[in-house]
């Protein structure tokens, strides 16, 4: 079914390029539009942690007005021709002809809704936007449902979903290239002539330039983060992994609440970094085989602060830091390290509480194994309200049982016999002298 879906449209593309070529009529301009879609498919910027877009919508819009519909599709056709490499015959014919097919219902629309064309532009300004922006609006539309369709014949995956989390984040970033397109149109109309594709992809040439080295940075941030943490994780060896698999926890409940992509990515950041202060508590404290004394606790309580100090000057996890010190409060106030309840504790914090407990207890410890999936969903249920946000820990529970868990890697070590305290930090809640209190505690 896949093959013959792509078959059908790329049959299709070709028989209305083919079409489309009979109409042109400026050449010259034709394929100067040609060379700036070349440069401006081939160029492209991040929309967002899973979304990327090229020039190539400004491009398309501007020829609409600029020399109308049948040369939109023509122009369109050179997009196929900077995709990236290594990629599968079948996926480049799609994508082509899916931007071929794209272009022409977006030019039906500008034909129908009366779009301007070369000298009339300047006459009926106002007529330009409104068409320019319908038809801007038909190709996005198109584009998403070939798209959601071969995902759905692909990988099963539902076209509501698709258009969710492909399709929607980009609509509003592609409508304002659409917008740059229009405005390219008017000033080569207005007599500057393909000069204005200078004037107008220049610059954004030079901010996708800076885009990319401010993401370059955020990326080696990021894994300097992640090495670092797994640095701290080797003082102990239960907790191996335990960073990772809180950033993962985290974000399936982020995207169960919905979040937006820049607050996702900033509560996975929080969950990933929520221990790096730890590499401030001496390795004898984390690892002692017995119960901590006060001394040995009030180390153990700086690390959410301590995380602060660590990550205070990376301006980009800004964000992070209110969910790093917070992360041990309780829902009932008896946390630390400020004693915040309720809907006081940060959201982030109280997320992060969440999973961290989870992670924590389906992982061994050196005094006891990793409880089930089931026997500690059934613990955040009960302690929520007296440790967790209950309508986080209802949604936590939702998650897990549809999509759920992959507990720590089964070379963990196993608990050791001689250990007869049952200590714990990590677990759901601590005690006054480092035993754990509550569910996570066990029988006495």
């Amino acid at each position: 079914m896949l093959r013959l879906f792509v078959s059908v449209t790329v049959l299709c593309a070709v028989i209305v390029f083919v079409v489309s070529l009979t109409h042109v009529t400026d050449v010259v301009t034709i394929l100067l539009l040609c060379a700036f879609m070349l440069v401006g498919g081939s160029l492209r910027s991040r929309l967002d942690q899973q979304n990327r877009a090229s020039l190539d919508t400004v491009i398309l819009v501007a020829v609409y007005p600029l020399a109308g519909p049948a040369a939109a599709v023509v122009v369109s056709a050179c997009n196929a021709l900077v995709q990236r490499r290594g990629i599968p015959l079948m996926k480049r014919a799609f994508n082509g002809s899916q931007f071929v097919l794209s272009a022409a219902v977006g030019g039906v629309v500008y034909d129908l809704t009366g779009g301007p064309v070369g000298a009339e532009v300047l006459v009926v300004p106002h007529q330009l936007v409104f068409t320019g922006v319908l038809a801007c609006l038909g190709t996005l539309v198109v584009n998403a449902l070939l798209m959601s369709t071969v995902l759905l014949l692909d990988q099963g995956v539902s076209p509501l979903r698709s258009m969710r989390y492909a399709a929607a984040p980009t609509l509003t970033p592609l409508l304002g290239y659409g917008c740059l397109g229009l405005l390219l149109a008017v000033v080569w109309i207005g007599g500057l002539g393909f000069v204005a594709g200078l004037l107008i992809l220049v610059p954004l040439l030079v901010a996708r330039w800076a885009l990319r080295q401010y993401e370059a940075e955020k990326t080696a941030q990021a894994a300097t983060m992640r090495a670092f943490i797994h640095l701290i994780e080797t003082k102990d060896p239960y907790t191996r992994g335990h960073s990772e698999r809180v950033s993962k926890g985290v974000g399936m409940l982020g995207r169960f609440l919905k979040l937006n992509p820049d607050r996702q990515i900033a509560l996975e950041h929080a969950g990933l970094l929520h221990d790096v202060g730890k590499v401030g508590v001496p390795t004898s404290i984390i690892r002692k085989p017995g119960r901590l004394d006060d001394t040995e606790m009030d180390a153990i309580r700086l690390h959410p602060a301590r995380g602060v100090e660590l990550i205070g000057n990376i301006p980009f996890l800004e964000e992070v830091k209110s969910a790093v010190l917070h992360h041990h409060e309780k829902y009932d106030g008896t946390g630390y390290p400020a004693g915040l309840s309720a809907t006081n504790i940060p959201y982030f914090a109280r997320i992060i509480g969440i999973v961290d407990a989870f992670d924590c207890l389906t992982s061994n410890r050196s005094y006891r194994p990793a409880r089930s999936v089931e026997e500690t969903l059934a613990i955040l249920e009960q302690d929520k309200l007296t440790h967790f946000d209950p309508r986080l820990v209802d949604s936590f529970v939702s998650v897990i049982r549809q999509h759920g868990w992959k507990a720590a890697a089964v070379d963990q070590p196993a608990p050791d016999g001689s250990v007869e305290a049952s200590i714990d930090h990590d677990d759901l809640s601590l005690g006054s002298s480092g035993g754990a209190s509550g569910s996570a505690a066990g029988p006495a």
